[in-house]
């Protein structure tokens, strides 16, 4: 089968377009014929080995991925050869940039009926992110607020639909080239942050602060006043620290996306009921995974790529 493989870590030109042996599932594992694989910043960072998650070498990127049952390990229930799925796959080992990948039967679970296949791999680790970030960190509930920084990107889109259809009060920054999208994803405000002080642009205190965005650290921890005594700032850049002030009993949180069956299943059920939206900005064929890895390491990909097989 075709696959995209590095064998060393390095920049982008490690990634080798390579034939190599079909997999077979094991006992508790599915053989995936894959439709698409989405890329990830973190699959850049794994890659370049400035990500500390232990993968065996060569190594398949792609963590996300939608496809087909193509073949079921032993004491596998619930699913059946021919079963359009999604899942979010175990970083560490092999993952969608191939025609097949072998996947633990619990990273998996139906697709959505209502979207693509190959679309359906944007939603698993960036929706998860959004959920985990809001509701499991965050403990957002309905009449809260929420101040979300960097509101624009992936992640932010889906925490925005997520919190807006709790009810959620959200304000949200982006710049102009996302406003619209922002608002049209739910924002009940929108803050211009390369024009506007977000700070005095927040008309009153926020029960979470959730920043997606890699900010100045002096700007973030500025942020925080912005939060309510006894709330809670929450974010996805693990490269920097998320501040706090003990003080006002203002905590920190930083997230590091989990995997969740159920509770991408729920995420399914939203795509398919309309109460949530998967944004696929490109799509391109694996043939094509390295100069996508280029783009990524230059900082030069907006919005959610996948990429087909």
């Amino acid at each position: 089968m075709k696959a995209v493989q590095f064998h060393e870590v390095g920049g982008p030109e490690v990634l080798r377009f390579v034939d190599v042996e079909r997999p077979e599932p094991g006992a508790g594992e599915v053989l995936v014929q894959v439709a698409a694989s989405a890329y990830n910043a973190a699959d850049n960072g794994m890659r370049g080995g400035f990500l500390p998650i232990p993968v065996q070498l060569p190594h398949v990127p792609g963590y996300d991925v939608s496809g087909t049952v193509a073949a079921l390990g032993e004491g596998v229930e619930g699913f059946a050869v021919g079963d359009p799925v999604i899942g979010f796959l175990p970083m560490e080992r092999d993952g969608g940039a191939a025609e097949f990948v072998v996947a633990p039967a619990g990273a998996l679970v139906s697709a959505p009926t209502s979207i693509p296949l190959a679309d359906a791999a944007a939603l698993p680790s960036v929706a998860l992110t959004a959920w985990q970030a809001l509701f499991d960190e965050g403990r957002l509930e309905a009449g809260q607020r929420v101040l979300i920084v960097g509101a624009g990107g992936v992640v932010g889109k889906y925490a925005i639909q997520l919190a807006h259809r709790a009810g959620v009060h959200v304000i949200a920054t982006a710049s102009p080239r996302s406003a619209d999208a922002v608002r049209a994803a739910g924002a009940d405000q929108v803050v211009d942050h390369t024009t506007t002080d977000v700070l005095q642009a927040v008309d009153g205190p926020v029960d979470v602060l959730l920043n997606l965005a890699p900010i100045d650290p002096e700007e973030f921890q500025a942020d925080v006043t912005a939060v309510r005594d006894g709330g809670i700032v929450v974010s996805t850049t693990a490269f920097m620290a998320t501040p706090s002030d003990e003080g006002r009993g203002v905590r920190a949180a930083t997230v590091f996306v989990l995997p969740n069956r159920e509770r991408l299943a729920e995420l399914v059920s939203l795509v398919d009921a309309g109460q949530l939206t998967v944004e696929v900005t490109r799509r391109i064929p694996l043939t094509q995974l390295q100069a996508l890895h280029a783009e990524g390491a230059a900082g030069r990909i907006a919005g959610k790529v996948v990429v087909t097989v």
